[in-house]
Order: C-alpha cells, then sequence, then structure tokens
C-alpha cells in the first residue's frame, strides 16, 4: 500500500484553514458577536452594550473575525460598522446545532424512554 493520498483527500494546505476557521469560531464571544450581527450591522459601542463586554473585549474578537473574512468594516459617519461578510457561516451553525439536538433527543430517549404500551416515560 503506498503512502499517497486518495484522489478526493483535501490537501494539506486546505485542512490548514479549515481549521483556522473552526479555531475562529470556538470562541463564544464570537459567537455572540455574529448572532448580533445576524441581525443588524453595529458599531463596536452598540456591540458592547448589547453584549455587556468591554469596548477592547470586542474590538478584540471583531478584529479576529475580520481577520478570517466573516465579517467587514463599513465606514458610517464618524462609526465604523461591522456587518456580516460571510453568511455561509450561519448554514454551519445550523448544522451544529441541527447535530446537537438530535444527540439531546437520543440522550433523552435513553434517559428516560418511553413505555411503548402507555406511551409515556
Amino acid at each position: 500500500m503506498s503512502g499517497s493520498l486518495p484522489p478526493d483527500a483535501l490537501p494539506d494546505d486546505l485542512v490548514d484553514l479549515i481549521a483556522r476557521r473552526f479555531r475562529v469560531l470556538g470562541e463564544p464571544m464570537r459567537i455572540k458577536l455574529l448572532d448580533q450581527l445576524r441581525r443588524l450591522p453595529a458599531t463596536v459601542g452598540e456591540l458592547q452594550a448589547a453584549l455587556s463586554a468591554s469596548q477592547q473585549n470586542v474590538s478584540k474578537h471583531l478584529g479576529v473575525l475580520h481577520d478570517a473574512g466573516l465579517v467587514r468594516r463599513r465606514k458610517d459617519g464618524n462609526f465604523v460598522r461591522y456587518e456580516i461578510a460571510d453568511p455561509a457561516v450561519f448554514e454551519l451553525c445550523e448544522q451544529v446545532c441541527g447535530g446537537l439536538h438530535r444527540q439531546l433527543s437520543e440522550l433523552e430517549e435513553l434517559l428516560h424512554p418511553t413505555d411503548p404500551k402507555r406511551g409515556v416515560t
């Protein structure tokens, strides 16, 4: 058996990019920021108030999201508004949420099996 990869294997560079995207999304504050920006574009101050977080913390995480290409900045008078640059990130979140819901349902069924005769637990 040779050491070569199957023809459909992901190249290492792509694997590194995918891992980076997951690391970016692995921080709860970044998920909260994306969730807020899903509703409408916002300034750092607006996000700070909505999330009860420090300006420094919000700015730091927005910078990471911006560098990853998930949000973009738009000048609005004296302010900078952040908005979603890659809405596909929400498809990934929906996939994760769907998987979590399935796991929780399966766990609930294991912990509290339904009695088929009575239809109750």
